[in-house]
């Protein structure tokens, strides 16, 4: 027997599962109102902060459509193809895992460190003369504008839109190499199998560029974003399915009739017992 007993066999274990998650998602949006640590700017730092304030390159309710709309239908699309239940239980768990935890994380780093956008200047001081400012000394409380529009410009790092995107489509990268066996001795040398994976990792990539072209985050937020929503993608993903390159990297540990014998890389067995 294996050591992981099959949720969908145990609705107890299952139900605490989905209510921690649950807890996770509510603590992410109740946290996402709150408002950030107040920094003094120096005047040698203003110019960072100078950029003009435009639209979202990619908005956020499309952020959140692409990370659980795809989530929803390649999940369920694999569970309609295999019909494996419990592997849908565990796909589903580990996105909202994905999605409960780096929202949490972010937002507390967020909070924590509140610094501001590209564009903070013109959230701080939307109808007057800015060129003044070079010689300022800048307190938040001097700022002129909505009060929601100023706590949204502290909130630069990391970025949201990198964390997030990384963290459930990189998931789904992880989730679909695994369904293809894109790094087994089964399922290697198509094409169209590591296109998949690829763009799977580009496309949270290129949400993450977006967010500096359109003056909403500076790189190094962009860049830390996408190195937390990775780091998310991999532990909470590998909590469920063995390694890519084991021989049933396409289904959850729990399938596994023996997962002390079952760990290879490739499909040639270790010469040793995990225990």
């Amino acid at each position: 027997m294996s050591q992981h007993l099959k949720l969908s066999e145990n609705p107890r274990r299952l139900l605490m599962e989905v209510i921690l998650r649950l807890i996770l998602i509510a603590l992410f949006i109740w946290t996402d109102d709150m408002e950030p640590f107040h920094r003094k700017l120096q005047p040698e730092e203003l110019w960072l902060y100078r950029f003009p304030k435009g639209q979202n390159y990619y908005p956020t309710k499309y952020l959140w459509i692409t990370v659980i709309g795809l989530s929803a239908v390649v999940i369920g699309g694999f569970y309609l193809l295999r019909r494996d239940l419990e592997d849908f239980i565990h796909a589903a768990l580990g996105a909202m895992l994905a999605f409960g935890l780096c929202g949490v994380v972010t937002n507390c780093i967020k909070l924590a460190v509140g610094r501001p956008r590209p564009d903070f200047l013109q959230r701080c001081f939307p109808k007057e003369e800015r060129k003044r400012l070079s010689s300022l000394f800048i307190n938040i409380s001097d700022c002129t504008g909505k009060k929601n529009v100023i706590n949204g410009g502290l909130k630069s790092f990391p970025s949201g839109h990198s964390s997030h995107s990384m963290s459930n489509l990189g998931y789904l990268g992880f989730y679909v190499a695994g369904k293809l066996r894109v790094f087994s001795t089964k399922g290697q040398g198509s094409a169209w199998h590591m296109l998949a994976v690829v763009a799977l990792f580009l496309w949270p990539t290129m949400i993450a560029i977006s967010r500096t072209a359109d003056y909403h985050h500076h790189w190094q937020d962009v860049s830390v974003g996408l190195i937390l929503g990775f780091a998310v993608a991999y532990f909470t993903y590998f909590q469920f399915y063995p390694p890519l390159n084991h021989i049933n990297s396409h289904q959850p540990y729990s399938n596994h009739r023996d997962r002390h014998h079952d760990i290879e890389i490739g499909s040639h067995p270790l010469p040793f017992k995990i225990v």
